[in-house]
């Protein structure tokens, strides 16, 4: 059951609100919820909060204080000082509302971000150019209310993310935004600035920067046979490649596979457009329209999409169209080698436990 489901059942036989440390231990004392993390009251404080945050009127939920939260349906209602019309707002704390001195407070944010973001996030703002502890980075983020997950460690989540993000970065010849600095401890790279690692950077991006630059002078169908190989590099199956005979502008067909249990049919348009020559909504709205009952759309360009271009790709109430611009594919194309050799060299180093070698006096 998830915290969201849990807790509304809690809040339902208590008949009135309780506050978050309180939702916590009866969701745990009612086997209702697992958890390995070690502020679960914090953990529920945030999911409770980030649903009045996006569903507003429509969330079941409503904050009566700090931390304190009852049901819309069994008549709870936000303090007289909470903004209007802010269902989720800030209130300032009841006198007879319960503390919570030994759980972090949760508090209002303009945007939910990914794990890796709100890594990021919390240290630029809370690091002072040292590195944190996932754990310690995961508890900050959850305190700003920077996530939103059902997960139940999302601790966990966050090292893995972290860890993948460094990784993913190197494969694509990037400097990754993170440095690791020990067992689950991670710092920003751009604290560093300057080294091998930043050189290296700068050169991958003039690279990354020259390669872009060749797709331009590609032709139609060189782009689109190119297109074609990294798909099969990323894992896609039974591609062919349209080209113009194709309908609604579609170049490229391909089925993605996922472990092979999951296959999905793409139907791909690309875009070797000039960069600022931005992909617009009616493009995005031609792709839809000639996607087949089973069909997921799929946009690659050289350039860029406006932004009502991207509104119309993730639309709600239709069939969504992924999006892929010319820096994601220059991404892409250097993490899977198509175009680019990855090259290493080698590094030497005092070896400290050589003895043949006298060591310092």
């Amino acid at each position: 059951m998830s915290v969201r489901d849990a807790a509304i059942r809690v809040l339902q036989e208590a008949g009135g609100p309780l506050h978050a440390k309180e939702i916590a231990k009866r969701l745990l004392a009612k086997k209702l919820w697992q958890t390995s993390g070690k502020t679960p009251a914090a953990t529920v404080a945030a999911r409770l909060y980030m649903d009045i945050k996006k569903n507003g009127d429509k969330s079941p939920f409503v904050l009566v204080g700090s931390q304190t939260f009852g049901l819309r349906e069994l008549g709870a209602k936000p303090p007289a000082c909470a903004a209007p019309g802010a269902a989720g707002g800030s209130p300032a704390e009841p006198s007879s509302s319960p503390k919570l001195s030994e759980e972090p407070q949760i508090k209002a944010s303009a945007k939910v971000y990914s794990f890796v973001e709100a890594a990021e996030k919390v240290l630029e703002q809370f690091g002072n150019k040292r590195p944190m502890h996932f754990r310690d980075i995961t508890k900050k983020a959850l305190e700003q209310g920077w996530l939103d997950t059902e997960g139940q460690t999302p601790d966990a989540t966050m090292g893995a993310q972290i860890y993948t993000a460094i990784k993913r970065a190197q494969r694509r010849g990037e400097q990754p935004r993170f440095v690791q600095h020990g067992k689950g401890v991670f710092g920003l790279s751009k604290w560093m600035g300057h080294g091998l690692s930043y050189e290296i950077e700068q050169h991958n991006r003039q690279v990354r920067q020259a390669l872009r630059k060749r797709l331009l002078g590609l032709k139609p169908k060189e782009f689109e046979d190119l297109i074609g190989l990294l798909l099969v590099e990323m894992g896609f199956e039974d591609i062919e490649v349209v080209g113009r005979t194709g309908d609604g502008g579609i170049d490229v067909r391909a089925t993605l596979v996922v472990g092979d249990v999951i296959r999905i049919r793409m139907a791909i348009q690309a875009k070797k457009w000039k960069i600022g020559n931005n992909v617009q909504t009616p493009d995005v709205q031609r792709v839809r329209g000639s996607l087949g009952t089973h069909d997921h759309g799929l946009i690659i360009t050289t350039s860029d999409f406006s932004p009502g271009a991207r509104r119309e790709a993730e639309r709600t109430d239709a069939v969504p169209v992924a999006l892929m611009n010319g820096e994601q594919l220059v991404l892409l194309l250097t993490e899977h080698e198509v175009g680019v050799t990855r090259r290493s060299h080698e590094m030497l180093e005092i070896d400290e436990h050589d003895h043949r070698v006298p060591g310092k006096d």
